[in-house]
């Protein structure tokens, strides 16, 4: 289920130049507000959950998995490159099960460890919530890189629909709106947080067994409809 080939294709592509710095620009603005923010107000449990939940989780780690999740077979589909891709004997499932694995990774990298970093300076892991904001990170992480990586197979668009959703339905109706954060990959997330994180800083609207069967089913659903697109794709192009 995992081709080493693609795996380095796909890292190339995401880790080019380019795109490495627009991956990289907003955990390093995360780590310069956590450093302003302390040296403003001190350590304080509240703050550090206030930048972890309304920046790292809302805003950084869905747009970060935008990037790597459309990046994974976005360009490839709309340059036709990813003909040469399909030529090879390598089984449609393995294609995507393999850039799964490298957007998920790329967006943990880019997410969690940044947010683990930010969580220490903020506050030094008081109350658990450095921690449970990174678990968080993590575990968004791989439903997001799963539902952009199907993005990217199905629209041309697939960047601008997922910076739309990241931007307006994760960061403001998933924070604001009471009855959209039950659809809300943040609130999963915050679901798990909430479990690890001491006191009551860390809160999501939906329980954990309901989270950790959305964030499944999400991820599972859309790694196979992206497969299921891809090979359509092929059947489209031999036809």
């Amino acid at each position: 289920m995992y081709d080493p080939t693609v795996a380095r294709l796909t890292y190339r592509a995401l880790l080019g130049r380019r795109r490495a710095l627009i991956l990289g620009a907003l955990p390093v603005l995360l780590l310069v507000i956590a450093v302003v923010v302390r040296g403003l107000s001190g350590a304080d449990d509240q703050t550090a959950a206030d930048v972890l939940g309304g920046f790292a989780l809302a805003t950084m780690v869905p747009i970060i998995g935008v990037i790597a999740g459309t990046g994974a077979i976005g360009p490839e589909i709309d340059d036709g490159s990813v003909v040469y891709l399909l030529s090879k004997p390598v089984k449609r499932p393995t294609i995507i099960f393999t850039k799964l694995i490298v957007a998920i990774a790329v967006t943990m990298v880019f997410s969690a460890v940044p947010t683990m970093i930010a969580g220490l300076v903020l506050n030094g892991n008081g109350q658990q919530i450095a921690v449970a904001y990174t678990v968080a990170a993590l575990v968004a992480s791989i439903a997001y890189a799963a539902l952009f990586l199907l993005l990217g197979t199905v629209s041309r668009h697939a960047v601008v629909f997922g910076l739309v959703y990241a931007l307006i339905w994760e960061a403001l109706f998933g924070s604001l709106v009471p009855g959209a954060r039950t659809l809300s990959v943040q609130q999963w997330s915050l679901a798990v947080a909430q479990k690890v994180a001491d006191g009551n800083l860390v809160t999501s609207d939906v329980g954990l067994p309901t989270a950790t069967v959305l964030l499944v089913a999400v991820t599972v659903l859309a790694t196979w409809y992206a497969g299921q697109k891809l090979r359509s794709l092929t059947l489209a192009g031999e036809e």
